[in-house]
């Protein structure tokens, strides 16, 4: 179950009300997920939103049709015109040096051009199923990121995997600069509430640099509390530091759930570039993962971009020298059930933007 499914992830939502919806057969429960409602201003009709959820038997076709007919009629019954859902359903994977030698080679210029490694049968089968019922799937932007959660993300395995194992799969450059963060004295700690702002200040400068609007020092302090009380193991935040520098250097947050790890936040400052501090907080962040129990760890988004041309390539770049994997999902799904009120809350939106 993705993070984005529990209940505490809902409390962070500012805009949003939510609810946990859990599906039965009979007495027993077969299926669970977190929705969220997006009320239209001033008339109760609503959006419906369950990031990378609900959580259900997707490999079943007969259960996967019951439940959404579930889903559809509950949703019916509140006052929802549009419900959107993105099944944490993966369908291809792609390993490293596959990607590593088409980029060389320049035999493609998306992921999607590439043959995949692993196809995984259910999520293809689950994309005929959820067309064959009437949902439909917006295309993907030119960046290649998907609708609200990336269709596309980076992953490592640590099933079975030691330290020394895992840093054995980085590539040259990745183990040269996390040795180099070490000698510069680049030290990593794990913070509290009380370091959010520290994290906050980092993480505003590299949204000016990178040109994306930051959220609120009080988005994370809420998301904090909400997931700390949850449970202690649902966020860490890992800070960088060096004598030289005041404040953080690099900054992150991860998340988990059972044996799932995800990097959720990551900043870094542009002065202390050169002490590759991002290397060493992903390769703490990573220990900590594997320490904890967590089979994968899982670091979020990359476009399907793979032309070195493009200003998001140096996303994957990063990624790829992990030695880990891209895996596409299946991606974010609709079910419209009032067309007038969807293209309605569309252009209202569009206009907020």
């Amino acid at each position: 179950m993705s993070f984005l499914q529990t209940p505490a992830w809902g409390k962070t939502k500012a805009g949003w009300t939510s609810q946990s919806l859990g599906w039965f057969d009979g007495d027993q429960l077969v299926g669970a997920g977190l929705i969220l409602l997006r009320k239209v201003p001033r008339i109760e009709k609503y959006l419906a939103y369950l990031p990378e959820g609900p959580d259900l038997a997707w490999q079943s076709p007969a259960e996967v049709e019951r439940a959404l007919q579930a889903l559809v009629q509950f949703a019916n019954e509140r006052g929802v015109f549009q419900i959107k859902m993105g099944p944490h359903t993966w369908v291809k994977r792609w390993h490293a040096d596959t990607l590593k030698e088409v980029i060389a080679n320049e035999s493609a210029k998306f992921i999607g051009e590439v043959n995949p490694d692993e196809v995984n049968d259910s999520g293809t089968k689950l994309i005929d199923q959820l067309k064959a019922l009437g949902w439909k799937q917006r295309k993907a932007e030119a960046s290649g990121f998907g609708d609200y959660q990336p269709r596309y993300v980076f992953q490592i395995s640590l099933a079975g995997k030691s330290e020394e194992q895992i840093f054995e799969g980085f590539n040259q450059q990745w183990r040269r600069n996390i040795r180099k963060a070490e000698k510069e004295l680049v030290s990593i700690r794990q913070g509290t509430i009380t370091d959010l702002d520290i994290f906050h200040t980092c993480y505003v400068e590299t949204a000016v640099r990178d040109h994306f609007t930051p959220r609120s020092l009080n988005y994370f302090q809420t998301m904090w509390s909400a997931m700390r009380e949850e449970a202690l193991e649902r966020i860490a935040l890992f800070i960088a530091s060096h004598p030289d520098h005041n404040g953080a250097i690099a900054a992150t947050t991860m998340t988990r759930v059972g044996n799932h790890a995800w990097y959720s936040y990551g900043a870094s400052t542009t002065a202390a570039r050169d002490l590759r501090p991002s290397n060493a907080v992903q390769w703490e962040m990573i220990k900590t993962a594997l320490h904890a129990g967590a089979n994968i760890y899982d670091m979020r988004g990359i476009s399907d971009t793979l032309d070195p041309t493009n200003s998001l390539f140096g996303l994957i770049q990063f990624k790829l020298g992990t030695g880990g994997y891209a895996q596409e999902y299946v991606g974010e799904w609709d079910y419209v059930l009032s067309p007038f009120w969807a293209r309605a809350f569309d252009l209202y939106m569009s206009r907020r933007r």
